[in-house]
């Protein structure tokens, strides 16, 4: 476990996953990240890697080879070693290992990294490659925010607002999480996609060609805002479970199959690559 915190916020983050469990706002005394309630969803902020979504039968192709592979990867659900923390960051590692080679063969070091800069705080995936073949791979962040802010406030009050001008398309799921291939319009006046309980339930609504790079859960009762900025992902997903008081705001390098298109993984839509020798970073933003 770690603890981060300055003069705005609180932020804590478990090994297991390297995933945050509290995002703590001092000034105005409110917990801003879901607490994992398990009624409804008991995470609170998974890293997805080395895929995003599902693969079509739990199973990865590599070079002809199968290896299985639940949806989001394996890292969510592993313990991270803490490599280095102090007051504003912290440093998780998932090295490769004898384990991990028997689901996905590559030799590598997968990070996340917590910096508290103001009132912000910046989450970073780092993949450094310890092999002699290129890396391909998928990630990915799955922040759970609480919605409402405040206690007596209905979850309808609150929408999404995104940075810019959007004509909205929807990429549809089935029920076992490949993409289907249909789209549909989103409406969003003014810009903005309300809140309903039961707006998922069809699964997330997922965007794969949006301009925005940021957006913004805000009221129609209050100023107060969260915001996840994410400019070095291009895709992005939003979900809930029904029923549950949190809005989920996915940024993604990668996605799930697509039904009918079991392709190896140098294949897979939205595929990243690394070289041997080499360092890749991306990194989100969430701001109170």
């Amino acid at each position: 476990m770690a603890v981060l915190e300055n003069e705005f916020l609180k932020v804590e983050i478990n090994a297991m996953g390297a995933e945050l469990t509290s995002v703590y706002n001092k000034t105005t005394q409110t917990e801003h990240l879901w607490q994992a309630d398990p009624n409804f969803w008991g995470s609170h902020a998974p890293n997805l890697f080395p895929i995003v979504g599902a693969v079509i039968n739990d199973e990865l192709l590599v070079e002809g080879n199968v290896y299985p592979m639940a949806r989001h990867g394996f890292a969510r659900k592993s313990e991270f070693i803490l490599l280095e923390s102090d007051e504003v960051h912290a440093v998780f590692s998932l090295p490769g290992s004898e384990k991990t080679i028997h689901v996905y063969p590559y030799k590598f070091d997968f990070q996340v990294l917590f910096n508290l800069i103001g009132n912000a705080l910046r989450i970073t995936y780092k993949l450094i490659s310890h092999d002699r073949k290129n890396i391909f791979f998928s990630v990915g962040g799955h922040p759970a925010l609480s919605v409402p802010f405040n206690a007596g406030e209905n979850y309808e009050d609150y929408y999404i607002e995104f940075e810019i001008e959007e004509k909205l398309v929807r990429h549809h799921i089935s029920p076992e999480g490949f993409f289907t291939g249909e789209t549909t319009p989103v409406p969003n006046p003014g810009n903005r996609i309300y809140l309903k309980k039961d707006m998922f339930e069809n699964d997330a609504l997922v965007f794969k060609n949006l301009k925005s790079r940021e957006v913004c859960i805000r009221s129609d009762k209050h100023g107060e805002s969260v915001s996840v900025q994410f400019p070095h992902f291009n895709y992005l997903g939003i979900w809930a479970r029904g029923g549950g008081n949190f809005i989920c705001i996915e940024p993604w390098l990668g996605c799930a199959d697509t039904v009918g298109k079991h392709v190896d993984i140098s294949e897979k839509e939205a595929i990243q690559q690394l070289e041997p020798g080499h360092v890749f970073e991306a990194a989100y933003f969430i701001s109170l």
